[in-house]
């Protein structure tokens, strides 16, 4: 379960009464003079460069100038439900030393503290500092100890704490040198959309920068790396530089390497070449109406590029078993034949359009669960495919539908077997009706972005599941997948790569949702589980397209601002992007009814905007 308090060994009641007993008794403790030889060995300790010199988890620090004990900057760390937001930094010490560590901090629950001094790891904290504390402890080097690691670091679920003027005090160690170059880099196997890369490791480096076309797009401990969200049919160049506590090395000499055809698609055997440059998605209520009105086939606009036929549904939550019926006449009393259905599909096919069978919805829970679900899932959806002449699937899984079973805390290699049973599934549909296979995503950001912060129940239990669900499913088909338009609406606030949080409505929601799938980022905050970006040919802005179709309705003018803002850089308000993506697929909307109803106000600003 969520932890959200100190731990038990010390609790405020016992550690206030212990420093009472100390102080009537004449012991309380003050920190030993430092040697005249003694230096503060700390790097930026007083965070006027920023970060420079500090590592925190799940990118839960940021430099900020108010408030501050000194100077004009202090460290302000943000804890989440799975990370206690620990800034650290490696220092050279010397052995058989003895070492002062003190910090002023502020907020609550605040630790500061030393491991890896090869004898007693010493800590401190503070139940409470409204306003600036110091904090001070002593530690002693073991014999063969060279290096040790300083830090500080909230508490799981609290609030923002503070970290000014940072001193370790004691005899300065060998200084570390800044690695060399790394030699010998080779580009290895290369598909659609990856190339790995190997190299000859650097003497005293901890890790390694890799670097495509000049900008860092991975940072690893080995001397080998799999770079991903590549084109395919491109030449790329990639460099590498060796990192330790002392910096960071100059760039190797560059290796280049070019990504294989895909099939003749744009990126891994997809279908992004067969959609224009800037498509406009939406869902299509067929089997079902609700206050926007039926809407026939052959009369939606030819504005839409794909068309989700919403909602093919189970017969039961775990049979994997899909059906896919028109609107009854009694509850659509304007309701096509299905003749008149599949020849408006091929109408729009030969218009360059693509209509898709989209599987969830809201009430459509779906859990394949068991190899025979996954394998009646494929043979289901194949016949709808066939039976309507469709192009492919779209993925509306929410709900229920994806969730982590506890211990399954790699994205890249799942274990839950509904989540491994849908990824089967996929595959075995793509590799049924081959390279013209459509396949789209549209998970609500609980289950996507939320994963910058939780993935599943977390390191003991007790998260919600769900959370980051998807990302193991979009990471093991990105080859195949066409386009991921995330929800973005009916959402909680979500933190992003800045590390605030965003909320819904406006156009910073979706430049901050947007910039984290083609960015990518750390899951749960883990560095070394970071979800690779994707390229922004697959990826599309998913919006409400009126006030009644969801929560978070977007402006046309806001929608417009978070366009400029993502392909532009411009109008991005205060949230700094991580690139400039031109090629960004489109938008998406719920639903192609509701903007039918709202006298097609979306799709005419997309028209609009994209000519």
């Amino acid at each position: 379960m969520e932890r959200t308090g100190p731990p038990a060994r010390m609790t405020g009641l016992l550690a206030a009464f212990s420093a009472a007993l100390l102080a009537a008794g004449g012991l309380a403790a003050t920190a030993p003079a430092a040697a005249a030889a003694d230096a503060d060995l700390a790097r930026n300790g007083n965070f006027e460069a920023g970060l420079t010199g500090w590592n925190c988890t799940g990118g839960s620090g940021v430099a900020v100038s108010a408030p501050v004990h000194g100077g004009t900057s202090a460290l302000k760390a943000t804890p989440a439900g799975s990370d206690n937001a620990k800034c650290s930094q490696a220092v050279t010490v010397k052995p058989d030393s003895t070492y002062t560590l003190s910090a002023w901090v502020q907020g609550s629950y605040v630790y500061l503290g030393a491991d890896g001094t090869g004898t007693t790891d010493a800590s401190t904290w503070t139940q409470s500092a409204s306003g600036w504390q110091q904090l001070t402890t002593t530690f002693k080097t073991g014999p063969s100890t060279t290096s040790v690691n300083v830090y500080t670091h909230g508490w799981y679920g609290t609030p923002a704490y503070y970290v000014d003027d940072l001193s370790l005090v004691g005899p300065g160690g060998a200084p570390v040198a800044i690695p060399a170059a790394p030699k010998g880099l080779k580009a290895g196997t290369a598909t659609a959309s990856s190339v790995a890369l190997s190299w000859t490791g650097s003497a005293g480096a901890t890790g390694y920068n890799v670097y495509r076309g000049g900008t860092k797009v991975q940072s690893v401990t080995g001397t080998s790396a799999t770079v991903t969200g590549l084109s395919a049919s491109t030449a790329y160049s990639f460099q590498v530089s060796a990192t330790n506590e002392a910096g960071e090395s100059a760039k190797s000499a560059a290796v280049s390497a070019t990504t294989t055809e895909g099939g003749g698609n744009n990126g891994g055997g997809n279908t992004s070449n067969q959609l224009p440059a800037h498509a406009l998605v939406g869902y299509l209520h067929s089997s079902f109406a609700n206050g926007s009105g039926y809407t026939r086939m052959a009369d939606v606009p030819d504005s839409w590029d794909v068309i989700d036929l919403a909602f093919g549904e189970p017969t039961s939550v775990t049979s994997g078993d899909i059906r896919f019926s028109l609107c009854p006449v009694t509850e659509c009393p304007n309701v096509e034949s299905a003749a008149e259905f599949k020849a408006a599909i091929k109408a729009k096919q030969a218009a360059g359009k693509k209509v898709l069978i989209s599987i969830g919805g809201q009430n459509g829970q779906v859990q394949l669960a068991t190899t025979a679900a996954r394998d009646m899932f494929v043979s289901s959806v194949s016949k709808i495919i066939d039976e309507y002449g469709l192009d492919g699937l779209d993925i509306d899984f929410e709900g229920h539908s994806l969730s982590l079973n506890t211990g399954d805390t790699d994205f890249r290699n799942p274990t839950t077997p509904v989540v491994v049973n849908l990824i089967s599934a996929v595959k075995s549909l793509k590799a049924k009706y081959g390279e013209k296979f459509v396949l789209t995503m549209a998970p609500e950001t609980f289950f996507v972005q939320l994963g910058y912060q939780y993935y599943g129940s977390g390191p003991w239990g007790g998260q919600d599941p769900r959370a980051g669900a998807y990302l193991p499913v979009i990471h093991a088909l990105r080859d195949d997948l066409t386009l991921l338009h995330v929800q973005d609406y009916n959402s909680g606030s979500i933190m992003g790569l800045d590390n605030q949080y965003h909320s819904m409505g406006g156009a910073d929601f979706h430049i901050a949702m947007t910039d984290m799938l083609l960015a990518g980022f750390p899951v749960a905050g883990d560095q070394s589980k970071v979800f690779p970006g994707l390229r922004p040919d697959q990826v599309a802005i998913g919006l409400p397209a009126s006030t009644q179709a969801g929560n978070g309705h977007t402006s046309p003018a806001e929608v417009t601002k978070a366009l400029n803002c993502l392909t532009k850089k411009t109008d991005c308000g205060s949230y700094a992007t991580h690139g400039t993506w031109s090629g960004l697929r489109g938008l998406m909307t719920w639903s192609i009814n509701w903007d039918r109803f709202n006298n097609w106000e979306f799709s005419k600003n997309f028209d609009a905007y994209f000519g």
